[in-house]
């Protein structure tokens, strides 16, 4: 199996592009079972990616069905540090308008009931989120969507909701008195695991819509998701392209300590009373704290 240092998880017509070439694809299994659908690793702009379908082939599972935990650990064995999230959401402000592109700075969890932690049955760590994105891989981001003519906003509260249903009116209402900017439902627990995983994780958050807030428009609906993000595809692969070039001509510049070392002081069990087997089986995780 090669090794590959870029993921990106997303729908599946970001790697329908004619750059993306000689693939091959890993089905994989994890300790937390199949990823979604086999991952497709191929070559983009003379750099080895490899991309998770998050929905699976096809948009079969709902957010709630993803599993996070698989799709993560499997990028995890194929070598990735760096993972690119694209991501449909609603806006929660007027600045931020259908077919604009927002990389966030926070996230917002207001999930019920999703594995949010590789960790437990006997071995216990407490990872540090209070920035939950990689400031400097969402910078990346950021000047990438602008390289390729998208309108991009910087920063921002992207919060996650059970799904699959859209937000009522009045919860949207309560989510912009909250201060969230954008809204999505499953951008959590995917940013948790990866900083779990010590992975670089940054997401362009494609805005389709303005939720249900907005009194001058009609309230959200799939038929209107599906067509701005048809509209705005060209913008988002070419984004994806000209990021994945970038990365690959300096990973140092997009690195930092903080994050690929996330798990050096987040462990609490005893070592003495941690199972063997929950050693191995998070092998690829913790390798390098369990020699």
């Amino acid at each position: 199996m090669e090794s590959v240092r870029i993921g990106v998880i997303g729908g599946s017509g970001l790697y329908r592009m004619e750059e993306f070439t000689d693939r091959v694809e890993y089905d994989l299994e994890t300790p937390f079972g199949k990823p979604s659908a086999p991952i497709v690793a191929g070559s983009l702009r003379g750099q080895r990616v490899a991309f998770v379908p998050r929905h699976g082939i096809g948009h079969r599972l709902t957010p709630s069905e993803v599993p996070y935990q698989a799709n993560i650990f499997a990028l995890k064995m194929l070598g990735v540090t760096h993972v690119i999230s694209v991501s449909a959401c609603g806006s929660l402000q007027e600045a931020l308008a259908p077919g604009h592109m927002v990389i966030p700075d926070q996230l917002f969890d207001m999930t019920k009931g999703r594995r949010r932690t590789f960790f437990g049955d006997g071995l216990v760590a407490h990872v540090s989120v209070a920035e939950p994105f990689s400031p400097a891989l969402s910078a990346l981001l950021y000047e990438a969507v602008r390289a390729a003519g998208g309108t991009a906003h910087r920063r921002g509260t992207f919060i996650t909701i059970e799904g699959p249903r859209f937000s009522t009116k009045g919860e949207s209402l309560v989510f912009r008195q909250w201060g969230m900017d954008i809204i999505g439902m499953t951008t959590s627990p995917e940013a948790f695991l990866a900083r779990e995983a010590e992975m670089h994780y940054a997401v362009i958050g494609h805005v389709t819509d303005y939720d249900s807030w907005h009194e001058n428009e009609e309230p959200v609906t799939v038929e209107m998701v599906i067509a701005t993000m048809q509209h705005s595809l060209a913008i988002a692969q070419q984004s994806l392209a000209i990021a994945v070039e970038r990365l690959a001509a300096d990973f140092a510049a997009y690195t930092e300590d903080i994050i690929e070392n996330a798990l050096a002081t987040a462990f609490i069990t005893d070592r003495a009373a941690i199972p063997p087997e929950a050693i191995t089986r998070l092998k690829p995780l913790i390798g390098k704290y369990f020699p």
